[in-house]
């Protein structure tokens, strides 16, 4: 058995702990069982966004009528593609074993991670043992249960990512976030896309942004919303799912199959059943405020605590654990900061902060669309806006949500005005690039103060 004083399961969020532990002196074993640099790098969001930026310029180009350009996209090199995007992570990857090879006091373990007790893991043959443990496997692709399923060759965002065959047609499981941004890559490369959702898509967005990005990603793809699937079968074309929508049965066939319903936990693996580590029911690693599970001397960060399903919150948690759990710099519980979040598909969307309640009495709320901006109309926008929210009572900003073209950087903006406390004078009172696209953002906020007026008026 070999000693060390942490060890770090997972290479994705946990890299914010072993460097800088180990230039404090401390002996840092760390395991990983996949590909260094965790899922993001490998197999979510920076493989995926290079992929759908070739989608974003082919739809560009598929669309230049609109600009008075005769243009077309005359052949996609799907398989170069894939390649291209496929070796550029894989050296990000690869990059990161020597720098931990050189790292005085870094230890690499590649393997599959299993607790013998709370402080003792084993790695293929080797047995680790150190007094504090970070958890940092992340999540997996959630399969559920659909008759059939199991019989049949499917696609989730893993391998996905990484087809070298473009599919002439692909039937999508899923509505959130993973489902629309890897349904709209392959459809604006030219496969037939159809979605199966079991209710609406992309659910957790406010209700006004759900509303509009039905209605433009409807006009653009097949979607079957508030669906029932109730069979999966292998046929010669690929695969068919017989699906009941609005009452009626029917049956769906494609060439592959992509689940992108959801993700759980990167746990079944870890013997968690051999510490005191408890779980919820869904399998999310429980922890307090602090980081720390119930195990002794363990503690959790990413996806596998169930909390925030983003690399850059990840990372939030990561800074925090080393800075509370092994530099001592920090005491007090993990407070988040808002959490920003983005879907990189078409109509792009943004947001954060609060969403529009059921009752919203209490909020003063301001909306511009796209089109209404002197950039909107240079892009000839037919979609797409910006809405803000601010408390009734302090005028402070407390929530921002866009749907449009640029909306993930756009949000930067509203992130920063809501970080400083900002109220609605303080973003009325700003003086806007004319005309560059935030203006849209100076509108929904001037349309704030109108419908303030109006309420004092009333």
């Amino acid at each position: 058995m070999k000693s060390f004083d942490i060890i770090v399961i997972g290479t994705g969020g946990g890299t914010k702990i072993v460097r800088p532990a180990a230039a404090l002196g401390y002996r840092v074993a760390v395991i990983e069982k996949g590909r260094l640099g965790g899922t993001c790098l490998n197999h979510g969001c920076i493989p995926s966004k290079m992929l759908i930026h070739s989608a974003e310029v082919a739809e560009t180009v598929a669309h230049a009528d609109r600009f008075d350009l005769e243009a077309s996209v005359n052949r996609v090199h799907f398989s170069q593609l894939v390649n291209r995007v496929s070796a550029a992570i894989d050296a990000e990857s690869d990059a990161i074993e020597p720098v931990y090879a050189r790292t005085e006091n870094v230890t690499l373990f590649k393997g599959a991670a299993r607790f013998i007790s709370n402080t003792v893991v084993q790695v293929g043959d080797a047995v680790v043992t150190a007094p504090k443990i970070v958890i940092a496997t992340g999540a997996k692709a959630r399969i559920p249960e659909i008759p059939g399923l199991a019989r049949v060759s499917y696609l989730t965002y893993k391998t996905a990512l990484r087809l070298t065959q473009q599919p002439e047609s692909l039937i999508v499981i899923g509505g959130g976030d993973i489902a629309v941004e890897l349904g709209h890559y392959f459809a604006a490369l030219g496969t037939a896309v159809t979605f199966v959702v079991r209710s609406g898509l992309v659910p957790g967005e406010d209700r006004d942004v759900r509303a509009e990005f039905e209605r433009v990603f409807k006009a653009r793809h097949t979607v079957y919303d508030y669906t029932t699937i109730e069979a999966i079968d292998a046929v010669a074309e690929g695969v068919s799912v017989t699906v009941n929508h609005k009452g009626a049965t029917q049956r769906l066939v494609a060439a592959q199959l992509l689940v992108a319903a959801g993700t759980v936990p990167e746990t079944d693996s870890l013997g968690l059943e051999n510490t005191d580590i408890q779980c919820c029911p869904k399998g999310f690693i429980q922890t307090d405020d602090h980081a720390r599970t119930t195990g002794k001397g363990v503690v959790a960060l990413g996806d596998v605590r169930g909390q925030c399903f983003f690399r850059h919150t990840a990372n939030f948690e990561g800074e925090y654990v080393f800075q509370r759990h092994v530099a001592g710099t920090e005491s007090g519980p993990m407070r988040y900061p808002h959490v920003p979040h983005a879907i990189f598909t078409n109509p792009q969307v943004a947001g954060v902060g609060v969403s529009e309640p059921e009752d919203a009495s209490g909020l003063i709320i301001g909306m511009n669309a796209y089109q209404e901006s002197a950039m909107g109309m240079a892009l000839r926008s037919e979609h797409g806006f910006v809405k803000v929210l601010f408390d009734r009572t302090s005028l402070r900003l407390v929530g921002a949500h866009i749907i449009g073209p640029e909306a993930a950087t756009m949000i930067h903006t509203c992130m920063a005005f809501l970080h400083m406390k900002a109220t609605l004078s303080d973003m009325a009172g700003l003086m806007y690039i004319h005309p560059a696209l935030p203006e849209v953002i100076r509108n929904a906020v001037r349309n704030a103060v109108q419908n303030k007026k109006q309420a004092v008026s009333a």
